[in-house]
């Protein structure tokens, strides 16, 4: 009998609150999270895994979500990145899709939404 591969997703959020959020839903679906406050934190992970799945806030203090996921991408990374924010206009919408993003949600949408997402992704 062969084990299930880990599969590893990333949270990049400064709100500390749905960090712990999110990685406590993860691991209660079988999904490693690993998280950061920053996307700069993200970059400087020099021991990060290779990642399944981004969960990328759009609105970040330093570099934003969507550039840190258009950087990701020239750099060759092929996860794919779901956008998450709080602010949620046409503007962010058509930057997230610009960005190649393959979800979007606002972060009062449902937890078993981003789940249901996640696990389209990596399945």
């Amino acid at each position: 009998m062969s084990a299930t591969p880990t599969v590893y997703v990333a949270v990049v959020d400064d709100d500390p609150s749905v960090c712990r959020s999110f990685a406590r839903l993860l691991r209660a679906s079988g999904i490693q999270p690993i998280t950061y406050e920053s996307a700069e934190a993200f970059l400087a992970d020099a021991k990060r895994p290779r990642f399944d799945c981004l969960v990328l806030d759009v609105h970040l203090g330093g570099m934003s979500g969507i550039e840190l996921g258009r950087l990701i991408s020239r750099e060759g990374g092929h996860a794919p990145v779901i956008y998450i924010t709080a602010h949620d206009d046409p503007g962010t919408r058509a930057g997230v899709r610009d960005a190649g993003g393959v979800a979007f949600f606002s972060k009062s949408d449902s937890g078993a939404d981003v789940l249901a997402a996640i696990r389209r992704v990596t399945a």
